[in-house]
């Protein structure tokens, strides 16, 4: 029992990013989540990572995962188009999985000057969101690809959620906002 404990206890440091966010992104000092479905969740993503890596050891580096409440969120880049089926097919079939949004860019379908646009707007954005009183930027993932902004996070009231939209339609040049952006009340856990 004692080794299944200290296994457990080693699994939780390493997977801490710093001392008060867990793998998903998530700071948990704003977090809702329970503990529970903060570990389920790291979890998922860890388990999705490490078989990425094995299908694809660029894909460690490549594509990044995000995962809340069993609904995963994919970015990155790849070569071909064939690899972003295959790596959400790997999302899909990740265990607990509820829903996988995939951010995923094909290598050469956008240039340098796009891509510096992308990473201007949403670095705008997450400064909007720090400065503003009403959000809690620290729960948000933000992803621009070809000037539409993706946003993976929890909010914890609809008035919040309303204004991290807003926050990003304000944003020049930003085509489309695509959120996915979860009530705390949605949390599967926190449903009765």
């Amino acid at each position: 029992m004692k080794k299944i404990f200290s296994l457990i206890l080693v699994f939780f440091i390493t997977s801490c990013s710093t001392a008060s966010q867990f793998g998903t992104g998530v700071n948990i000092t704003f977090d809702p989540r329970t503990i529970g479905m903060q570990i389920d969740d790291t979890i998922m993503q860890k388990n999705l990572n490490a078989r990425l890596a094995l299908a694809e050891k660029k894909y460690f580096i490549s594509i990044q995962s995000e995962v809340l409440d069993g609904r995963i969120f994919l970015s990155g880049k790849v070569e071909e188009p064939e690899e972003k089926i295959r790596i959400t097919k790997m999302a899909w079939e990740t265990k607990g999985v509820r829903s996988v949004k995939n951010a995923i860019t094909i290598k050469g379908q956008s240039n340098f000057k796009n891509t510096a646009k992308d990473i201007l707007i949403t670095s705008q954005l997450r400064t909007a969101l720090i400065l503003n009183k009403n959000t809690k930027a620290r729960n948000y993932t933000l992803e621009t690809v070809n000037k539409n902004v993706y946003i993976f996070g929890i909010a914890m009231d609809a008035e919040e959620k309303k204004e991290v939209i807003n926050e990003a339609n304000k944003i020049y040049d930003v085509e489309e906002v695509i959120p996915s952006i979860y009530l705390a009340t949605e949390l599967s856990r926190t449903k009765l």
